[in-house]
C-alpha cells in the first residue's frame, strides 16, 4: 500500500520586530506539536535574542525551506532573511521595514512553490510601513496584491459574475477579513475606512460579493456544508423602514436578496445590536457586518484572548493573531501566545 506523504509544514512571517511577534514565535516553537509542523522567515539572531530575554531555552536551528520539516524535531526552524534586524523591543524602527515585507514576500512565494500549505503572521506596525513606502492600506490588501501576483488566472477564480448570480470568473483575487473563534465568527464588509467614509463605500455589490467569498470558504476551508450568513444592517435598528436611514432598505436587503437568490441561507438586515447573544449566535455561522467596530467589538468583546484573523477569498490559507503589536508588553515575556497558537491551530485545521 502506498504510504501517506506528510503533510507541508505553516510557514510563519516575522511580524513587527519591535512587537510581541518575536515572542509569540518563539513561545508557539517552545510549545511546538508534531501534527502541525512550521517554520519562519526571520533574523535567526533576533528570535535567539528574544528568547534568551524572556527566559526560553530554545533551539534555532538557520535552514532553508526544504529542510525546515526535519529541523522541527530540533528546534524553530528559521528560514533567515537578507537583513539582520536588531533585537529592540517596543522601539519601532522604519529601518526594519524592508525585513518585514521580505519576509511576508517570501512567506507567500514558499506556498505558490510548494514549500509550504499555509501562512501564520503575528502583527506587523502600518505606520512604520507607510513611513518606508508601504503602498496598501493594510496586511490583508498587501496579500491580495501578493496573490495577483503569484496566482492570477491560475486556479479557482474568485468573484462572482454580477450577471449570474452564483457563477464564477476569472477575475484579482479580493482578500476578505474573518475574525473566527469557537464562540462567533464576524465578517467586516468594509474594513480600514474612516466611519464617515462607510455609507459611500457601502454598496450592494460590494456585500454580495463579501457574502458569496464567505460562504465559499466556509463550505471549502471549514467543510460547513450549507452555510448561514446573518447579515447586520448599517443603521441603528436595521434602518427602522427607512425612517433612521435609507441604506438598509436600499442597499443591504437587495444584496441579502441575491445572496439568497444564488442559493445562500442569508438573512437581513437585522439588528446589530441583538445579533451577538448567546441565543442568536446558534442561528448562523458568520455575520457580515457593514463596518470594521460593528464586527470587531462584539469578536473581541467575546472571544479576545482566541479570536483569529482569517483571510478569506485568497489561494492560500492565512491566519493571524486578533491583536495588535503590543510594544508595551514586547520584550517582558507577558504576552499571551493564545490568539497565535490557536491561529496556528486553525491554519493546520484548514489547510489539511
Amino acid at each position: 500500500m502506498p504510504t501517506e506523504q506528510p503533510a507541508l509544514p505553516i510557514v510563519l512571517t516575522m511580524g513587527e520586530p519591535a512587537g510581541i511577534g518575536p515572542e509569540l514565535i518563539v513561545m508557539a516553537g517552545a510549545a511546538r506539536r508534531e501534527e502541525a509542523p512550521f517554520f519562519v522567515y526571520a533574523d535567526p539572531a533576533l528570535l535567539s535574542a528574544r528568547a534568551r530575554r524572556i527566559g526560553l531555552d530554545l533551539a534555532i536551528i538557520e535552514t532553508d525551506e526544504a529542510g525546515a520539516p526535519a529541523a522541527f524535531a530540533r528546534g524553530l526552524p528559521v528560514a533567515p532573511l537578507l537583513n539582520p534586524v536588531p533585537d529592540r523591543p517596543g522601539k519601532p524602527d522604519v529601518a526594519g521595514a524592508g525585513a518585514v515585507i521580505e519576509s511576508i514576500e517570501r512567506a507567500i512565494l514558499s506556498i505558490r512553490e510548494n514549500h509550504a500549505r499555509a501562512v501564520v503572521t503575528p502583527p506587523i506596525m502600518k505606520e512604520v510601513l507607510y513611513r518606508a513606502g508601504f503602498g496598501h492600506p493594510g496586511h490583508t490588501e498587501f496579500l491580495g496584491e501578493l496573490a495577483r501576483r503569484h496566482w492570477q488566472g491560475d486556479g479557482k477564480p474568485i468573484l462572482p459574475d454580477r450577471a449570474t448570480d452564483g457563477q464564477y470568473r476569472e477575475s484579482a483575487f479580493r482578500p476578505v477579513m474573518m475574525i473566527w473563534s469557537e464562540t462567533v465568527a464576524v465578517v467586516p464588509v468594509t474594513i480600514h475606512i474612516p466611519l464617515a467614509e462607510v455609507p459611500t463605500a457601502l454598496t450592494e455589490d460590494l456585500i454580495y460579493e463579501t457574502g458569496l467569498i464567505v460562504a465559499q470558504d466556509l463550505g471549502a476551508r471549514f467543510g460547513i456544508a450549507a452555510p448561514r450568513l446573518a447579515v447586520a444592517g448599517l443603521n441603528p435598528h436595521a434602518g427602522e423602514n427607512g425612517t433612521l436611514g435609507s441604506e438598509d432598505n436600499a442597499v443591504v436587503a437587495p444584496a441579502v436578496a441575491r445572496l439568497r437568490a444564488a442559493g445562500i441561507d442569508a438573512r437581513g438586515p437585522l439588528p446589530a445590536d441583538t445579533m451577538f447573544h448567546a441565543r442568536a449566535r446558534q442561528t448562523y455561522d458568520a455575520a457580515l457586518c457593514m463596518y470594521h467596530d460593528q464586527a470587531l467589538a462584539p469578536a473581541k468583546a467575546l472571544a479576545f484572548d482566541e479570536a483569529v484573523n482569517v483571510t478569506l477569498g485568497l489561494p492560500f490559507v492565512r491566519t493571524s493573531p486578533d491583536h495588535g503589536t503590543a510594544f508595551d508588553l514586547a520584550g517582558t515575556g507577558k504576552a499571551n501566545p493564545s490568539s497565535f497558537l490557536a491561529s496556528l491551530s486553525l491554519a493546520d485545521r484548514m489547510s489539511r
